[in-house]
């Protein structure tokens, strides 16, 4: 039977990842991810829309992931949706859906530091 819950995004980290360490072996990292799309309204003028997306990582992702990104870090996550629910402050029931990365692509590229004139001359 094919997995059913699938989701592959690609786009903008909104703030820098927040990695946390639980004591054990799991590190999670919690970002927000921003993707863009195109469209026509009903007049068919183009319109763009800018999606907000909560991404959690586990384990060495985690750590990869807040260790070589950074906001506005363009990226490609593949993952499952999840809604998981918990109690606020006030005590009102609430509702979250999350992007529950498995595969993280960093599509930018790294930009190599400047090679000092000492290098060629030792």
């Amino acid at each position: 039977m094919s997995k059913t819950n699938q989701v592959q995004l690609i786009g903008n980290i909104g703030q820098a990842p927040k990695l946390i360490e639980t004591g054990g072996l799991t590190s999670i990292a919690t970002f927000s991810m921003a993707t863009n799309d195109t469209f026509k309204d009903q007049d068919g003028n183009k319109q763009k829309r800018t999606d907000w997306h909560n991404i959690v990582c586990f384990s060495k992702l985690a750590n990869l992931v807040s260790e070589y990104t950074k906001a506005g870090s363009k990226i490609l996550v593949n993952g499952k949706i999840q809604t998981r629910q918990y109690t606020n402050k006030e005590g009102l029931n609430k509702y979250i859906t999350e992007i529950i990365a498995t595969d993280v692509m960093f599509l930018d590229s790294f930009v190599k530091q400047p090679i000092e004139e000492e290098q060629f001359n030792s």
